[in-house]
């Protein structure tokens, strides 16, 4: 005959497991909706790297609560149905320790994606360089970095080994043109044009955040007085504000018959 008692015990033993199930889905659903609460009160102020950013932490918070959750409810059942909790926490702990062992790369790369979210050493959009390739950042994991070349190649680098590393959009870049002037022009003549050109430029190039400059002149080479020009742009657009800076200055010199200097050849006939 089935003992009423026990079945008792287990209909009992059920319910009490179900219940403990229940609470970790509610305070996981608790944690998730504050963890994401916190940056829909921030998300209107923050750029796109910066909400990649906070995802990711948001992301890695959220799976360590779920985790924690499961092993805690797990052991709680168990210990209901009178499952030494104590030896298989000391098991645990051994296991745990062969796994980081057999899983140390992995451990690292983790640890190091952390420190790279947190820290801001680099986030999405930026371009870095690593061991000579130069691209930017399309993606930053807890494992693995991938980085994008201007060719569209795609590295993929692990976190652990992303440790000498230059960020060139940490800062403002400086965009360098070199002006070749025929020695007929006086250097007044020339900055002249130069500075009404500038003032004209006034926020028609986006790129540009600073003040153009004449530095003065650079060098009196064989055939022309080369003046040196400077401008502060916006990270890695240094070489698309130099092209169209070219370009404005070939017009405005054409314009006042201010002559660029080319290489010729002059030929000669030998009379007989």
């Amino acid at each position: 005959m089935i003992n009423i008692l026990d079945l008792n015990i287990n209909v009992k033993n059920i319910i009490i497991a179900f219940v403990y199930i229940i609470i970790g889905l509610v305070i996981y659903s608790i944690i998730s909706y504050f963890v994401n609460k916190a940056n829909v009160f921030r998300k209107k102020h923050l750029n796109k790297a910066q909400s990649q950013k906070i995802k990711t932490i948001q992301i890695v918070i959220l799976n360590i609560t779920k985790y924690l959750i499961c092993i805690f409810v797990l052991l709680a059942i168990l210990s209901l149905y009178g499952v030494n909790v104590k030896s298989i926490l000391a098991g645990l702990g051994i296991g745990t320790a062969i796994i980081g062992l057999a899983f140390q790369d992995l451990a690292k790369d983790i640890i190091a994606g952390i420190f790279i979210i947190t820290e801001g050493q680099y986030e999405v959009g930026d371009t870095i360089e690593i061991d000579g390739f130069m691209g930017e950042v399309i993606s930053v994991g807890l494992k693995t970095t991938k980085i994008k070349n201007y060719k569209g190649a795609v590295k993929i680098i692990s976190n652990r080994n992303m440790d000498k590393i230059i960020n060139y959009s940490l800062n403002n870049s400086l965009a360098v043109v070199d002006v070749g002037v025929s020695y007929d022009h006086s250097p007044k003549e020339v900055e002249d044009v130069l500075n009404k050109l500038f003032k004209n430029l006034t926020n028609k190039i986006k790129e540009v955040t600073g003040q153009y400059q004449i530095l003065g002149i650079d060098n009196l080479s064989d055939s022309c007085v080369i003046y040196k020009i400077a401008v502060e742009v916006e990270p890695m657009q240094q070489f698309v504000v130099e092209r169209k800076l070219k370009r404005e200055i070939k017009i405005a010199f054409d314009e006042n018959n201010i002559k660029i200097p080319y290489p010729q050849i002059e030929v000669h006939n030998g009379k007989k």
